[in-house]
């Protein structure tokens, strides 16, 4: 029996009624370019004020940081161990990220290494709720308000998680969603968003991703083309009526991977007062590449996120970091696996994936 890291076919299957209705009257409306809809959906979902609707993940972070007006000659501050489209999204504003190490426990952003990484030209923290799970959020508040910085939340991988009772995306000046196909809340393309309670931000993320135009074909800065489109936004609106529920069942199956592995390896902790909606699932051993061959081999997928801690990288290799800068990303990188983690995991096949490991981890 197959076992799928993620199945968009089987997700598709439930809702399919929906999103075919959804598109058509796209489709019938040729209603092709901008969202708003979803965008009032989504920021409603979420608990801010505004949402705007963007070409992707990567886009979101970008504009965001030229919506702030980072650039040359500024430093944000970001997590070690991400998806490198956080540290892009920096570099592609002209600033320059600056790395910090991860929890043991959590992988997350270690608040108490941030402050050793400020400098006169740190401008912003870039927090990043890996995995599914919220950053400490209040103590990175605190050294924000501390030394007068902008926070830009990554909240690519944790729709609809929370932090003491409150959304992620509703803590920093901006917040960045991702809705690639395989995130908990994915469109079926790329699409992204950026969520914030300032009016006139929202307005200048708006025009950096129209060609820096509010007027037709009055351009007031060099923007880009980078818009969410018709038929994502019909998408993501079906989906999201469903997110809290596909939320659910991913905990119910992490309760699960965790009963049953947490004696054959390390498996991951939820801090206190957090709602973590599991986008990932990662277990440490110390026999990984043994592991993922007999997951493989008995037909389960697996994964690595992220194999190379961002700072070793070869496109950050001229800021001159050495894994001994990151004790904590750089070894875990070398035991880390991610498991099947999806809303449409039976109880069979959580059971196998926890079988099959038990055979082999250490």
């Amino acid at each position: 029996m197959k076992v799928n890291f993620v199945d968009l076919k089987a997700q598709y299957d439930t809702i399919r009624d929906e999103v075919d209705t959804a598109i058509q009257g796209v489709l019938d409306s040729c209603a092709f370019i901008n969202s708003r809809s979803f965008e009032a959906n989504f920021a409603a979902y979420i608990g801010a004020a505004h949402c705007v609707g963007v070409g992707s993940g990567t886009d979101a972070l970008t504009l965001s940081m030229k919506g702030l007006g980072l650039g040359p000659g500024d430093e944000v501050i970001t997590a070690a161990n991400t998806f490198i489209a956080t540290a892009e999204g920096i570099s592609l504003a002209g600033a320059t990220p600056v790395f910090v190490d991860c929890d043991p426990e959590t992988y997350l952003i270690d608040p108490g290494k941030i402050e050793a990484a400020i400098t006169e030209k740190t401008r912003a923290i870039a927090p990043v709720h890996l995995y599914g799970q919220p950053a400490d959020m209040d103590p990175i508040m605190e050294i924000a308000r501390k030394h007068d910085l902008l926070v830009i939340e990554d909240c690519a991988q944790a729709h609809g998680a929370t932090y003491k009772g409150r959304k992620v995306g509703t803590f920093g000046h901006a917040a960045c969603f991702s809705f690639y196909p395989g995130k908990n809340l994915g469109a079926y393309g790329d699409a992204g968003a950026v969520c914030t309670n300032d009016e006139e931000l929202a307005g200048k993320i708006r025009m950096y991703g129209d060609h820096g135009s509010a007027v037709k074909y009055r351009h007031d800065f060099v923007g880009t083309n980078s818009r969410m489109d018709g038929i994502q936004g019909a998408v993501l609106s079906v989906k999201l009526r469903h997110l809290d529920a596909w939320s659910k069942r991913r905990n119910e199956v992490a309760a699960r991977y965790t009963e049953g592995l947490q004696d054959v390896c390390v498996t991951p902790r939820t801090a206190v007062d957090r709602y973590h909606v599991w986008h990932l699932y990662v277990i440490q051993v110390g026999n990984r590449d043994e592991l993922m061959k007999h997951l493989t081999d008995n037909d389960i997928a697996c994964g690595i996120h992220y194999p190379v801690a961002l700072p070793v990288t070869p496109a950050y290799a001229h800021l001159g970091y050495t894994a001994e800068h990151f004790p904590v990303a750089c070894a875990g990188a070398d035991r880390i696996v991610s498991l099947p983690m999806h809303a449409d995991l039976t109880d069979e096949d959580v059971e196998l994936v926890i079988g099959v490991v038990r055979e082999v981890a250490k």
